[in-house]
């Protein structure tokens, strides 16, 4: 899931780029994504029981309001990968990203949101969540990381955020209507309606923009269905801040794989951003070595 999180990251950054417009990237991203689940909805039997069981559920107010905005969370998130990431390079935008989704996975679970209820703050989750900010903070070592603008940090602080809680969401909505396939549809249409809202906006007072030519840039909502998905079903096994901090391991992996082959304008060395990796791998596996598991 991290690995698929940088990659979306990087092609959605290059698509807000090459167009000049985050909202509209962000747009095209979700939408194609929200047009690849309504297809597989049909064509599935799950896909279609699911669609039952949520018009059901929300019918009969056993699934609240709050249960499917999951997509709001993840359209903040695509939006920030089309502001961001082409100015300040992956890695530098995961810094913020995994500060605020491994926080806010420790309060999340602690207060059992998520499906899988309370998860308490054993030793080694706490440990393991201390080690993966440290890696954060490695990540900043470097003149390039010194002159990332406090805002550009910020809004992926908020997003890492929000993934958290949109991971924990939808696990739980997964539960109500039986299908991570719906969960993620939910989500997708939900994103999908927000940001071609914005997006139309956008367009009425700047005019439409140049849209470009290369095909690999409009992957990012195929790779958001996978990712979502995978969150969905997966969260209610592992809680949200150990499938967070799991999803941190790939991600920094991967950001230091591709600032390496597509380095953005800032960010921290190669050196820094592997020791970065080791780091954050120690913290994961403390957080699930089962002797640390007792409270």
């Amino acid at each position: 899931m991290g690995v698929l999180t940088a990659t979306q990251a990087q092609i959605n950054g290059a698509l807000g780029a090459a167009i000049g417009d985050a909202l509209t990237a962000a747009a095209i991203s979700f939408g194609s994504g929200f047009v690849i689940l309504l297809a597989l909805s049909a064509l599935l039997a799950g896909g279609r029981a699911g669609v039952a069981r949520l018009i059901t559920g929300v019918r009969e107010r056993r699934i609240p309001v709050w249960m499917i905005l999951g997509g709001a969370a993840g359209a903040f998130t695509v939006f920030t990968q089309g502001l961001a990431v082409a100015a300040i390079g992956v890695a530098a935008f995961t810094v913020g990203v995994v500060a605020g989704q491994t926080v806010n996975g420790v309060v999340l679970d602690r207060v059992g949101y998520g499906p899988a209820g309370v998860v308490g703050v054993t030793v080694g989750r706490l440990v393991g969540a201390l080690l993966v900010v440290a890696a954060v903070v490695v990540s900043l070592v470097g003149e390039g990381a010194a002159s990332v603008p406090v805002w550009l940090l910020v809004l992926p602080l908020l997003a890492g955020a929000g993934i958290a809680w949109q991971q924990a969401t939808n696990g739980r909505l997964r539960n109500e209507v039986g299908s991570p396939l719906t969960a993620t549809l939910v989500n997708f249409a939900g994103g999908t309606v927000l940001l071609v809202a914005a997006a139309a906006v956008r367009l009425g007072i700047a005019g439409p923009p140049r849209l470009p030519s290369e095909p690999w840039l409009y992957v990012g909502g195929a790779i958001g269905v996978v990712y979502i998905f995978l969150s969905a079903a997966l969260v209610r096994h592992t809680g949200v801040l150990q499938l967070g901090l799991g999803s941190v391991v790939g991600l920094l992996g991967a950001s230091v794989v591709i600032d390496a082959l597509f380095p953005g304008h800032a960010g921290p060395p190669i050196e820094v951003a592997l020791i970065a990796v080791v780091v954050a791998v120690g913290g994961v596996v403390v957080a699930t070595v089962p002797r640390w598991r007792r409270r």
